[in-house]
């Protein structure tokens, strides 16, 4: 493949063209092109550029679905290549939305823009307690937890998560994320929690920097 169709894959990701984006990884990976540069040249690079769109106002969150779906797709045909890899990705996260919420459409945006740039995530589901979160982190070995809530009666539920993760003795190891429509950055700070971020774009560049990268 040239520079030119490889950059096709970048576009395809960014329109959300999941066909064509599985397509052109295959095609690449055949012609022997290495997994990680796929990933970090070319994946990585169309979610960057519609994460900047929706931050401009150009893109809204039907257009992130759509490209972190194409990303995802393509991510498949890639993963089973890198499993043992350590430096195939930026870290690990568990992900959930917390006890008593059953949202998952943010939450698993958040998810696939995590893991299309970069992060290893182990999405937990919904309605998942504080024991859930924390046996998952030790057991995944993560670096960060990500705790979602979309509900007011649920987002006190957030600081049960910090709790448990600091009775685990888990931090200052792993960081904890939180966020979700009640959610501010005041009460992540007061609950204890490492960061927020208020979009799925924010809470990429909130992992990288808790992350030190």
């Amino acid at each position: 493949m040239n520079e030119k169709e490889l950059e096709q894959l970048s576009e395809s990701i960014t329109t959300g063209d999941m066909e064509a984006s599985v397509e052109l990884t295959r095609r690449a990976l055949a012609e022997g092109i290495n997994p990680q540069e796929i990933i970090s040249r070319h994946m990585i690079r169309g979610m960057q550029e519609i994460g900047a769109r929706f931050e401009a106002g150009e893109a809204y969150v039907p257009e992130l679905l759509m490209a972190a779906r194409a990303m995802k797709g393509a991510l498949e045909l890639i993963k089973p290549l890198l499993q043992g890899d350590k430096n195939a990705t930026l870290g690990k996260a568990v992900i959930g939305t917390v006890y008593g919420d059953l949202h998952d459409i943010g939450k698993n945006l958040v998810s696939s823009m995590m893991e299309g740039c970069g992060f290893d995530v182990v999405n937990l589901g919904v309605n998942v307690t504080a024991d859930k979160f924390v046996e998952a982190a030790v057991q995944e070995q993560a670096d960060l937890i990500l705790c979602s809530s979309l509900l007011t009666t649920t987002m006190g539920y957030l600081q049960t998560v910090v709790e448990a993760v600091d009775r685990a003795g888990l931090r200052p190891k792993v960081k904890i994320m939180v966020g979700g429509a009640p959610v501010t950055q005041a009460f992540a700070t007061q609950i204890g929690a490492d960061g927020y971020s208020e979009n799925a774009n924010a809470a990429v560049k909130v992992a990288k920097r808790l992350m030190g990268l």
